[in-house]
């Protein structure tokens, strides 16, 4: 039985509805559920068919479908960038390891190491790190954000720091302190209230 262009329409209006804001995945499946209703037993009712073949294709509804196809499609993609982040979080190390052995035994390169491997970690590995926590993050409570935001922020200052104070150069003193303050009087109150709350409601 082939589909009026009415019906057609209907089962458009169900994708929309359902909260598929994709256009190409509604496109493909549209066409998956036309060949469904199409081929199936047709003395049913056809919205009673529908609902049917939508329940079979996604059971957890389709939004729900959508979100499991968007992270399928940028899975790979996650993977390499995790790939690269993790890359340049160990080069870094192995960097400042070598280079603090380096500069123990009086040989030369090891302040080029080191400065080579701080620069890296502070300015590439924590900040890709940071954005790739905070997508975790991003479903939490408004202080389990705001507490991470704090912390990161004050390890990427703190860590600029050191590197101006180790380079020499003006203005490491005063991010150290406004890093050690967003710590101290941000990252710290919410870590406590939020371990303080956790506690309590285990106990109730």
């Amino acid at each position: 039985m082939r589909l009026s262009e009415d019906q057609v329409n209907l089962i458009r209006s169900r994708l929309q509805n359902g909260g598929m804001q994709l256009s190409s995945l509604q496109e493909d499946v549209l066409d998956h559920l036309c060949c469904v209703l199409e081929h199936g037993d047709s003395s049913l009712d056809f919205e009673e068919r529908l609902e049917d073949a939508i329940k079979e294709l996604a059971p957890n509804g389709l939004s729900s479908l959508e979100r499991e196809t968007l992270f399928l499609l940028s899975h790979k993609r996650l993977i390499y960038m995790k790939k690269i982040m993790y890359l340049v979080g160990l080069g870094s190390s192995i960097s400042l390891a070598m280079g603090l052995c380096f500069k123990l035994l009086n040989w030369p390169g090891g302040d080029q190491l080191i400065v080579y491997g701080f620069l890296s970690f502070t300015l590439l590995f924590l900040p890709m790190m940071t954005i790739d926590r905070f997508k975790v993050k991003i479903q939490k409570s408004l202080s389990d954000k705001l507490r991470f935001a704090l912390g990161s922020i004050s390890a990427l200052l703190a860590g600029v720091a050191v590197l101006l104070k180790m380079l020499h150069l003006s203005g490491g003193d005063h991010l150290l302190l406004i890093a050690a303050v967003v710590f101290s009087f941000g990252f710290l109150p919410f870590l406590f209230f939020t371990n303080y709350r956790k506690a309590v409601e285990q106990h109730f």
